[in-house]
């Protein structure tokens, strides 16, 4: 008799694991450095290119690892100019760091990492929210969405502690007593595509944003709340009710969902509280990992590298603790 087999999630098979902790640091500092300068300058093969005249030809100064360039004499490293300048970290712990972020499908806490990578919290803090910075290139890439969309929003934070004796609580669903850190995210998911996050006081300013970022071709999923009616001007519109069922003969808004489902486990899960100040990181951070879903995790530590060393030196988050000490 035939014995009947599911099939594997590729989440648990073999083939979505093909980096590990252990070959990172089995492999050493100096596979890492290279790593970086791999994933810095692909099109030399790693040798370094200048970055301010863009000469390929440059002195290797081994001992500093820095690099002179041959025509204008600049000094440089494999980080300079990117979101990695002025690093301080060794090459296998930013590796290493990397490797930890993209592991966890529902983001870690930096208390967990700081201990995991011997550094201080502040460290960890900043680390993780320049490879945030870095993602964010990848979701953002300002392409219009199409084929068929789905829209929906979600609020986050603004938490009312509520007093302890029941005579003197508030109500707080009433305007005077919010604290005004309440945030939607309003999330745009091409089916089988991208998923784009924005940060908004109203999940009404949806609207405005599909004006700008999904394509009139596009055919989109939405709620019944009333403020989606609006894109029924412009759009070929299919509405969902949730109160009477999560999918009707194929109109659903599942995917951006499960959006919604990995970033509300990875604050309430994780982080416990974010300021509203960086909820978009977090959006965005979430956006990465839902498409990026069924990458193998090699793959994305190195996707991540390439995309930290093309981004430019952080404005927000380089000396971010010596500005807010």
């Amino acid at each position: 008799m035939e014995m009947m087999t599911m099939a594997q999630h590729f989440l648990l098979s073999a083939a979505s694991r093909t980096l590990s902790l252990r070959s990172i640091y089995k492999a050493g500092e100096e596979a890492a450095y290279r790593t970086f300068c791999e994933m810095r300058w692909p099109e030399n093969g790693g040798e370094a290119v200048c970055p301010r005249c863009g000469h390929e030809e440059t002195y290797d100064i081994s001992t500093r690892r820095k690099f002179k360039c041959k025509a204008c004499h600049h000094h440089f490293s494999v980080t300079s100019g990117t979101i990695f300048a002025s690093r301080k970290m060794d090459f296998v712990d930013l590796l290493a760091a990397i490797c930890i972020i993209v592991n966890a499908s529902k983001g870690v806490s930096m208390v967990q990492l700081s201990r995991d990578l011997d550094c201080q919290y502040k460290t960890a803090f900043v680390l993780a929210h320049k490879l945030r910075e870095a993602m964010a290139q990848e979701v953002h890439t300002g392409e219009v969405l199409d084929g068929h969309v789905e829209v929906d929003g979600a609020y986050f934070g603004g938490h009312i502690r509520p007093a302890n004796r029941r005579e003197d609580r508030k109500d707080r669903r009433l305007r005077i007593h919010q604290t005004g850190k309440r945030r939607v995210v309003v999330a745009f998911r091409e089916r089988h595509g991208d998923t784009v996050p924005f940060v908004a006081k109203s999940e009404a300013d949806g609207v405005e944003l599909a004006k700008v970022h999904v394509d009139r071709m596009a055919t989109i999923s939405a709620d019944e709340a009333s403020h989606w009616d609006l894109l029924h001007a412009g759009w070929d519109v299919q509405r969902i009710n949730h109160s009477e069922a999560y999918s009707l003969n194929g109109v659903h808004t599942n995917w951006v969902e499960s959006f919604f489902s990995r970033l509300r486990r990875m604050i309430e899960g994780q982080h416990h509280f974010v300021s509203p100040q960086y909820l978009h990181q977090y959006a965005n951070h979430a956006a990465w990992l839902e498409d990026n879903r069924r990458t193998d995790n090699g793959s994305l530590a190195r996707g991540l590298v390439a995309e930290a060393m093309g981004a430019p030196v952080s404005r927000q988050w380089k000396g971010y603790w010596q500005r807010a000490a």
